[in-house]
């Protein structure tokens, strides 16, 4: 733990929900991350309001209101958090109008973690540069692009291969990883359809080969920053398939995983759980370190690799982002015992059912969260399954184990 002087205190005092007195948490994204969110914050007692782009929502589904908005509309937003009054805005996806929380936060209003966190971290071109040119953290090389001449010009500085991404899009979407020349035009056509708006820019990133990625949950909190055990994670086109924790690295690796999460959180600000996703290379040749470590990305809020804290800690990333919101300790943070999750995606689009579950729970230790999304769509997540083990490779083999047994059907919608 690192201890730190954090502002903007919150009193630990509220009423009961529905009721005068009570404290209000709106949550912005009611995905299955908000869903654990809405269970935590109620657990404590707090009136939950729910609020996405779409009805019935994983979250909305428990919440005590919720309210279906284009939150990308900054007039929408604004008009939804001044009839509810929240005492906490928390946004749990990247698609917001953030230029409308940057004046609802100016007006008085709290933002988790805070306004500007939430806008630097939607957009990969003010993230990296945060990172990379204000804070001096090493990062792969990297150029934006907004024409397509820029785009293949940037591709021939920095080489084949390279990856490709939108500068805001989530869950992959748009990314692509061009190891020949042919692909060049594709990935160029899917970022672009893949991204939040049209035209939008892009960032190329020099492929760096790295032994490990990890992410590394990161709690700011009233009595300091704090760290989770790291957590490994497979991608597939950028998007998360299975994690597990611990992800073993030497005591200097983590040494300086945990100051470039100090450093980029405390850029960031505020209070909450912050999911920070790094590159573990082994030695280069010159460098005085074992291992490198590089900055990827930051989420200023519970990531999704994180859910296999629901087997493996004593507190979720879920339970520490409610605790550190609201302005109470986290005190120490424990592993149980190894723990790994997989994903259970759809394979075509339509309305969801599920079978398999009572093969699936009877592998050892095993545990299910089907998400309740109303639709799916291919590779949509729809469900976890969780694992602990002796060690992390029989957690993994076990949460794989669990997940293949679910299957997703669907009907027409």
């Amino acid at each position: 733990m690192i201890q730190t002087v954090v502002p903007n205190p919150a009193p630990a005092a509220w009423g009961t929900p529905l009721q005068p007195g009570a404290k209000r948490l709106m949550l912005l994204g009611s995905g299955e991350l908000g869903r654990e969110v809405a269970l935590e914050a109620m657990r404590l007692g707090i009136e939950v309001i729910a609020v996405d782009a779409y009805p019935h929502a994983p979250a909305m589904q428990m919440a005590h209101r919720a309210h279906v908005i284009n939150m990308l509309d900054g007039a929408q937003l604004r008009e939804v958090i001044l009839s509810e009054k929240p005492d906490l805005i928390v946004p749990e996806v990247e698609a917001i109008a953030t230029d409308t929380l940057i004046e609802l936060e100016a007006e008085g209003w709290t933002v988790i973690p805070t306004a500007r966190a939430t806008q630097l971290t939607m957009n990969r071109e003010g993230i990296r540069r945060l990172a990379a040119e204000e804070l001096g953290l090493k990062t792969s090389p990297y150029r934006f692009a907004t024409t397509k001449e820029e785009y293949k010009a940037a591709i021939v500085e920095l080489g084949i291969p390279c990856v490709v991404k939108p500068i805001m899009s989530s869950s992959g979407k748009g990314q692509s990883l061009i190891r020949t020349t042919d692909q060049i035009d594709a990935a160029w056509d899917y970022a672009q359809a893949g991204g939040r708006t049209q035209g939008q820019r892009v960032i190329v990133e020099g492929f760096v080969p790295f032994e490990t990625e990890i992410t590394l949950l990161t709690v700011r909190a009233v009595d300091g920053t704090h760290f989770c055990p790291p957590i490994g994670h497979v991608q597939i086109e950028g998007d998360y398939r299975e994690s597990w924790q611990p992800c073993p690295l030497s005591p200097q690796t983590l040494a300086q995983c945990q100051a470039i999460a100090a450093s980029v959180t405390e850029s960031l600000g505020g209070w909450g759980l912050f999911g920070v996703e790094l590159f573990i290379q082994n030695k280069i040749q010159g460098e005085d370190e074992e291992q490198t470590v590089l900055f990827s990305e930051v989420s200023p809020r519970p990531h999704d690799t994180g859910m296999v804290t629901m087997v493996s800690q004593t507190m979720s990333e879920f339970e520490l982002h409610v605790r550190a919101i609201l302005g109470l300790p986290i005190g120490t943070i424990a592993l149980t015992q190894p723990g790994a999750s997989a994903v259970i995606l759809a394979s075509e689009a339509g309305a969801p059912s599920f079978s398999g579950m009572d093969a699936a729970l009877a592998v050892p230790t095993s545990k299910l969260r089907l998400f309740g999304k109303p639709t799916c769509r291919k590779n949509r997540r729809m469900g976890v399954a969780l694992a602990t083990g002796t060690t992390t490779d029989q957690a993994r083999e076990r949460a794989k184990a669990c997940a293949a047994q679910v299957r997703v059907t669907v009907s027409a919608d």
